[in-house]
């Protein structure tokens, strides 16, 4: 399988290599369009901050390519918040692939949450073989609100979109290269999509 993960500065890549290293798969980073355009699944990861990471994808076109693409395409934390609509942090205007914001959570909690957190609602073959109230792990300041593409959630100070579903584009807000055999059974539905 062609498995390519979008290079534009984002952090966490090993992880997510090593989990699907661990599942027999070889995914290689690369910022390459056509190469991306080839490939049979793309991972759009995330860790950083939105308007920076926004301002690497328009640098080198990705936030045109991205949108496009034909193939399964699994966006990770910061990848998924950047395929919404807009993001609070930074003011910053994302891809439009999946129709909400993405908001702070208050000063009422401790922010970033930070751990494991379940997740529940679960309405897409993403979790196959995953039960509801099974535990994720997240790191997150910003949460994607509800809305009609929502496939999982979370509950942190207010419910959320923990997961998201429109056509071929799914996107995680939890890290399922860090969530142990739940966040394997994870990528290997994604994989077998």
């Amino acid at each position: 399988m062609n498995l390519k993960i979008v290079n534009y500065g984002a952090g966490n890549i090993k992880s997510i290599q090593f989990a699907f290293q661990r599942l027999g798969y070889d995914a290689i980073l690369t910022s390459d369009s056509n190469e991306i355009l080839k490939a049979d699944k793309v991972i759009f990861p995330g860790v950083g901050e939105a308007s920076s990471a926004m301002k690497k994808l328009k640098e080198s076109g990705l936030d045109k390519l991205i949108p496009k693409l034909k193939q399964p395409v699994l966006g990770i934390c910061l990848g998924m918040q950047l395929m919404c609509n807009h993001t609070e942090e930074g003011g910053t205007k994302g891809l439009g692939i999946f129709n909400t914001n993405v908001k702070r959570f208050s000063s009422k909690v401790k922010v970033p949450q930070m751990g494991w957190n379940t997740i529940k609602n679960l309405k897409s073959d993403l979790f196959k073989g995953i039960i509801e109230e099974e535990y994720m792990y997240l790191v997150h300041s910003y949460y994607a609100e509800y809305c009609d593409e929502t496939i999982a959630t979370s509950q942190y100070e207010l419910e959320y979109a923990t997961a998201l579903e429109n056509d071929n584009f799914y996107g995680v807000q939890f890290h399922p290269e860090k969530s142990g055999k739940i966040g394997k059974q994870l990528l290997k539905n994604f994989l077998d999509l």
